[in-house]
């Protein structure tokens, strides 16, 4: 597909962040968050075991000598501004970097009448923060005040670090990524100080994703799958009253497994998210073409004395309506091969072949296992004159389909209408995160990503094959109303600059000698006397402060008697240690803060060619295409903006792909496939069914129950709110399998049983039908309990289908039998 030619192309020319995974660093201050990021980085570096490479995308020389240059004029000047109300506040701290010069501050900006020009930020509000952070610190928590946030008030997603890795992928393992993750948390434990916030970082990322949900799938299903592999158990004891029978159908399921598994193997190689289905498909249909042969089988025990003769009567008997059905299904399923979808595709080429499989295996394994395994002791047949209790029930349901015919036709005939109406508002889900735990890890931290308009993973992206077209390009996707801002290589170059350029000259001026080395803090020996001082201070002003200001500085107060207290209680070194604990928390992040903007006043005219190899290389390929990336306005959580965004971005440049195209198309291309090849799939049954059965009446008595399944499952849907997704659909192909071969089998009892004294429910045939469909029901239930969300979504879908395909097959076909058949008897 088109869409699938312009990613490879993408792909080829910017292949470095291909399959990384995305680390997102975050902590309460920017300053630790960087720092931890640095130190995150080295360590993953240097694993290389388990990494190619690793990079911060912000964090090189470059930015850190020319990154005020990348600010708007506007922030610019605001930075200028505060730091020039800041250059008292960090003339006093240059020269006494300790508590006792910080508390002096606050102690001239108290008494001061020009308060603005002792803070860098209003006095109210720091005075809020410092107190904030001395609780925290004197209540055993950690707490960092951040100098950066105050001098430059930052925005959310700024405060976070990415860190981009490239794992090794080691694919003898279930979860390929695993062991490069394991890595990361060990990593991760060590740059956490036990004497700081806790760093908090999040793994997503393409590889992350892909990682946590195999990982969700595994423990998720196993639970599913035990409690499932029970029931089935038990289903299969009460339809055969037999262990050796349930051990022999459960023999024989594993067999048509293993022999289908090595088809595939060898016929396709590899399994993706839609063809690994066809497993799907094979239990559902395995078990029930076992159930049919064991249940004739037990049947016939009871009418021949020697077991072989009941084996070859089985086999005789039940052959014929297999080979039928297994054929109808089978070209039904080879109807998704012509299909231009791959997963679609081997899907139909995988399922509709492994019906052949498991139906020799059980016409050839199971009989040679029957015969091996001793018949069970006494078998007691059930029949009119020997019911047991279900068969008394069954006795009873059975005369109600064909005694009230006409108005259970008229009942289906109004719901099949509300349901066409209902289907028509069946809902898709294009995002494959919406399918999987929302829980994880992974999902959490892309659905925080996606949030932020700079930080969201659901960009488009553009290649240019020059560089006037790309500049050309750029100015007309700015343009369009769904767009918020586009970025490509020209964008690195920053606007303004000989403004700008003057701006921080002035700064570095203003800031003087001092900013050049700012000095490391030192430990105060004693800041007792400069508290007192501070405190008294406070009390003295108290009276005249309006009430917010009053409650501020009660609060500071309270927290600086508490130091007092607890420099008091403690010996050497204790002391010390607490008072250095005091001095990290308030001016810890300073001297950094300080050095990095003093670095940053070096800035330099950036031209083009200035730009590192790294940063072009993202934004320039080696055959000298240039990419552009474009922002969405508005959140492509919802449909129709993400509809509106890709179509508008197409409309100017249709060669646009990335992550939204890549979801939605590949939706629109799963849908269309499954349509095309449902509709091939209906009438190639249909003629076959004509062309064997050669009664019009017949086909459409087999066809109906199929299609009214497939209606009221549709409306089941949109009525439990699941969407229909890349999981869920291809629940699809194993109701159209199990439809078929019900309508086959009930079609063909019913041309013999019309009487209303006759137990339609009672033949090996219709229990069979009836124990089949439930232990397939039964099979995917469990999975409608899964954490992962496309699993329970197919779970649900599948269990609501065999639920409608129970309703068509022992309800509404009866009822319509009687109706189409009587007539054509009568005719």
């Amino acid at each position: 597909a088109p869409f699938q030619q312009n990613r490879r192309k993408y792909e080829k020319a910017f292949s470095q962040d291909l399959h990384t995974l995305l680390l997102v660093v975050e902590s309460d201050s920017p300053e630790l968050t960087k720092s931890a990021a640095k130190r995150l980085l080295r360590l993953i570096k240097a694993d290389k075991d388990h990494f190619n490479s690793a990079y911060i995308p912000n964090d090189n020389e470059f930015f850190r000598q020319n990154g005020l240059l990348y600010l708007d004029t506007d922030e610019l000047q605001t930075l200028s501004t505060n730091l020039s109300l800041a250059q008292p506040f960090i003339g006093r701290i240059a020269q006494q970097p300790n508590l006792t010069g910080f508390f002096s501050i606050f102690e001239d900006a108290l008494t001061s009448t020009d308060k603005t020009q002792v803070v860098p930020i209003d006095l109210t509000s720091l005075i809020n923060k410092v107190t904030s952070a001395l609780h925290k610190t004197l209540n055993s928590e950690n707490a960092l005040l951040s100098w950066e946030s105050l001098i430059s008030d930052k925005k959310m997603h700024e405060r976070n670090s990415f860190i981009i890795a490239s794992p090794k992928f080691d694919y003898s393992q279930i979860r390929p990524a695993e062991n490069a993750i394991e890595s990361i948390r060990k990593a991760v434990d060590e740059v956490q100080d036990p004497n700081l916030p806790t760093v908090k970082v999040w793994i997503t990322g393409e590889a992350g994703l892909e990682d946590d949900e195999l990982s969700g799938m595994s423990t998720g299903t196993f639970t599913a799958s035990i409690f499932s592999i029970v029931l089935v158990l038990f289903i299969l004891l009460v339809a055969y009253r037999s262990v050796l029978l349930t051990v022999a159908t459960l023999i024989t399921l594993a067999w048509g497994m293993l022999f289908c598994g090595a088809f595939a193997a060898f016929s396709v190689k590899e399994l993706n998210l839609i063809s690994v289905a066809f497993a799907v498909s094979n239990i559902g249909l395995g078990v029930e073409y076992a159930i049919h042969f064991c249940l004739r089988y037990r049947d016939n025990l009871t009418h021949h004395i020697h077991k072989g003769l009941a084996l070859r009567d089985t086999l005789i008997s039940t052959a014929p309506s297999l080979l039928l059905c297994a054929g109808t299904t089978s070209i039904g399923l080879y109807a998704f091969i012509p299909t231009d979808y791959k997963g679609v595709s081997e899907l139909g080429l995988l399922a509709g072949t492994s019906l052949f499989i498991c139906l020799l295996i059980t016409l050839i394994a199971l009989p040679a296992l029957l015969r091996v395994i001793p018949a069970p002791a006494k078998f007691l047949a059930i029949t009119e004159e020997n019911p047991n209790g279900l068969a008394k029930l069954s006795q009873k349901l059975a005369t109600y389909p064909l005694h009230y015919a006409k108005p259970i036709a008229i009942a289906t005939f109004v719901i099949a209408v509300v349901s066409i109406v209902l289907t028509f508002n069946v809902k898709t889900d294009f995002n494959p995160i919406n399918l999987r735990d929302p829980n994880t890890e992974s999902v959490i931290a892309f659905k925080n990503l996606m949030k932020d308009k700079e930080t969201t993973p659901m960009t488009l992206t553009v290649l240019a094959k020059d560089e006037s077209s790309a500049k050309a390009l750029e100015q007309k996707l700015s343009a369009l109303a769904s767009v918020d801002k586009t970025v490509s290589l020209f964008d690195f170059q920053p606007t303004g600059q000989g403004e700008k350029l003057a701006l921080i000259e002035e700064m570095g001026l203003m800031l003087g000698a001092q900013m050049q080395n700012f000095p490391a803090l030192q430990t105060d020996p004693d800041p007792v006397p400069g508290i007192n001082r501070l405190i008294k201070t406070i009390d003295t002003i108290l009276p005249e402060k309006t009430d917010t200001e009053r409650t501020a500085l009660t609060n500071f107060k309270k927290e600086l008697q508490d130091i007092l207290i607890e420099l008091d209680a403690r010996q050497q070194p204790s002391r010390r240690m607490f008072i250095e604990h005091i001095q990290t928390t308030l001016l810890g992040t300073l001297p950094n803060v300080m050095n990095e903007l003093s670095a940053s006043f070096n800035a330099k005219e950036v031209t083009l060619a200035d730009l590192p190899a790294d940063i072009k290389d993202r934004w320039l390929s080696k055959n000298g295409s240039y990419r552009i990336q474009i922002f969405p306005k508005k959140d492509l959580n919802d449909l129709k903006s993400l509809e509106e965004f890709i179509t508008e971005v197409q409309s100017v440049a249709p060669e646009t792909t990335d992550l939204p195209v890549m979801y939605w198309e590949s939706m629109k291309e799963v849908v269309s496939a499954f349509q095309q090849a449902i509709v091939i799939a209906l009438v190639t049954i249909a003629l076959l069914l004509f062309a064997i059965r050669r009664n019009i009446a017949d086909t459409a008595l087999v066809m109906t129950p199929l299609m009214l399944a497939g209606l009221f499952t549709m409306a089941s849907a949109v009525l439990t709110n699941t969407p229909i997704n890349f999981a869920n659909i291809i629940a699809l192909p194993l109701l159209l399998g199990l439809g078929v071969d019900n309508g086959i089998h009930m079609v063909e009892k019913l041309h013999h049983s019309l009487s209303e004294k006759q137990n339609i429910y009672q033949s090996s045939t219709a229990r069979a039908m009836f124990y089949g469909a439930l232990t397939t029901a039964s099979s995917f239930a469990g999975l409608a309990f899964s954490p992962h969300q496309g699993i329970a979504s197919m779970g649900l879908i599948i269990t609501i289908g065999i639920f409608w395909i129970m309703v068509c097959t022992f309800i509404i076909l009866p009822a319509l039998s009687k109706l189409v058949l009587r007539v054509n008897n009568h005719g």
